[in-house]
Order: C-alpha cells, then sequence, then structure tokens
C-alpha cells in the first residue's frame, strides 16, 4: 500500500508540473504511450500476451471510454483545485459504484448501503461546500471524474469474470491511445513534450500503472478492510504536499468531510465483509 500511496501521489504532482506545456487530451496520449511499451515489454517477459483476447470487444470500448473521460477529468481537477479537495472527491467512486452496480449488475441496494450513501453524499456538501459559495468547475470535474471511475468499476468487474489483467490493461492501454491521438489531433495540432516535460509523462506513465497494481496486490493479501484505511492515507499525505509544493491552505471542512466518505465507504465494506461479495477498483 505504500506503493499505492506514493505513486498516486507522484502522479498528481507529476500532473501539475506537465499541465503547464500540455493538455489533458496530450498528457493522456503520451501516458499511454508509455503504458502500452509497459505491457508488451512485461506482458513478453512474462509470457501472458497470449491471453489478450477479442471475446469481449465492446465491454473494454465502453469501459475504457468511462476510464479516459475520467482521467481528463482528474487531470484538469489537479490543476485548478487543491488537491486534497480533488482526492477527497476521488474517495466517493466506491459509493457510485454502489449505486452503480444495483442499477446494471442487479445487487441488492440494502439499508446498509442506502445509509453509507447518504453518509457519503453529506461529506460531499462539505468539501465542495455549495452555501454561499459559487461551486467551481474543478469541484465538478472532480467529482464526475470521481462517477467515471464508478463506472470503470462496474465494467471490470465484468471483465475480471472471464479477462485476465493482462488482457485489461493491455486495451486499457491501447484503446486510451487511440481515444487521446484522436482528442489531441482534431485541431490538426498536438504539442511535442520537452526535454523538460518528457520525465514527468514516463514518471505519470509508470506511476499509473504501478499505483493500481500494488493496490490490487495489497487487496489480494489483505482484507479490504484493513486495506482501505491504509489508502486513506493517501489524502493527508496528498494535502500535506499541496501545503509544502503549492502553498495550499489546509481547509479543515475537506479534511472533515472526506473522513465521513471514508467513514460511508467503510461502513459498506464491512457489511460486505459479512457476504461473499468481491470489490473491483478499476485499473
Amino acid at each position: 500500500m505504500i506503493g499505492a500511496i506514493v505513486s498516486f501521489s507522484t502522479m498528481a504532482v507529476a500532473g501539475r508540473a506537465v499541465s503547464f506545456e500540455l493538455d489533458t487530451f496530450e498528457i493522456m496520449t503520451y501516458r499511454s504511450v508509455v503504458g502500452v511499451l509497459a505491457v508488451l515489454i512485461i506482458g513478453r517477459v512474462a509470457g501472458t500476451l497470449g491471453q489478450v483476447k477479442r471475446r469481449n470487444l465492446h465491454l473494454h470500448f465502453f469501459r475504457n471510454i468511462f476510464h479516459f473521460g475520467g482521467q481528463n477529468l482528474w487531470f484538469f481537477a489537479i490543476t485548478v483545485i487543491p488537491l486534497a479537495q480533488v482526492f477527497a472527491l476521488e474517495f466517493t467512486s466506491p459509493l457510485w459504484v454502489v449505486v452503480l452496480a444495483a442499477l446494471f449488475l442487479g445487487e441488492r441496494l440494502t439499508a446498509v448501503k442506502i445509509l453509507a450513501g447518504l453518509l457519503g453524499f453529506a461529506g460531499i456538501l462539505i468539501v465542495v461546500r455549495p452555501w454561499g459559495v459559487e461551486v467551481s468547475p474543478g469541484m465538478i470535474t472532480a467529482a464526475l471524474a470521481a462517477l467515471c471511475f464508478a463506472a470503470t468499476a462496474i465494467f471490470t468487474k465484468r471483465l475480471t469474470r472471464s479477462e485476465t489483467i493482462t488482457c485489461i490493461l493491455f486495451y486499457l492501454t491501447t484503446m486510451q491511445l487511440g481515444f487521446g491521438l484522436i482528442c489531441s489531433l482534431y485541431d490538426g495540432e498536438m504539442s511535442t513534450p520537452s526535454l523538460v516535460t518528457l520525465p514527468w509523462l514516463v514518471l505519470i506513465g509508470f506511476a499509473g500503472l504501478t499505483a493500481h497494481f500494488c493496490l490490487t496486490k495489497a487487496l489480494s493479501l489483505a482484507p479490504a478492510s484493513i486495506v482501505m484505511p491504509i489508502d486513506f492515507v493517501r489524502l493527508p499525505v496528498i494535502a500535506l504536499i499541496g501545503v509544502i509544493l503549492y502553498g495550499e491552505a489546509l481547509e479543515w471542512p475537506v479534511l472533515f468531510g472526506a473522513v465521513l466518505i471514508f467513514g460511508a465507504n467503510y461502513i459498506n465494506i464491512l457489511a460486505s465483509n459479512k457476504k461473499p461479495n468481491v470489490s473491483v477498483k478499476a485499473a
């Protein structure tokens, strides 16, 4: 989990560093190039490239549309609002998964899940504080990113019934490379990263892959009820990074709202652990 925390935080800092030179579509394009190369090399060494199948291309397509949209919204959000606020809103993603799973996977919406959802919504209100102030585009995009990540998780859950991690990561990187090129070149222009920006892009590519690998590995070694509290350490860590590197104010309402969001997620996990349910986090 330490690796996941470091990787997610590194990706946020690197994303800000390259945002002054590249837009979000270009960042995603170059990140996907790094990802494709990494998946091909690791898959070749591990001998798992033969696991890449074409039987569920429609599911891969919709999964990656949502993930691509979520990542672009996330990269935009980290450039316009405090990092702690982005991460706090990102933690609402598992709560959206509960709602979407009930709608599209036929999972039962229990009283505990409804309670968790209401508690999480209260946390969102405290983080965003829509009363008396204008809700910024950054807040909206961060919240939408969490919703997109939740939709990604739903499709991931469907895919893991028949696909391997190599297959999922292959289509993740290749499809998003295609989406990135289309969006970056729609106006006929695409910025080339400078020698200063290039290392940051490589870092973003590897950090994205290692973050989800570390998180998936942690979930395979320990229950979610143990892993998630450790994952929540990302919030105070990124808040501290925001204070040190960018002079962002440490806003207690954001941290308090995030605690409520965490509590909602934790209640849902404890209830789920009483039943043979399996939760999947989007790659």
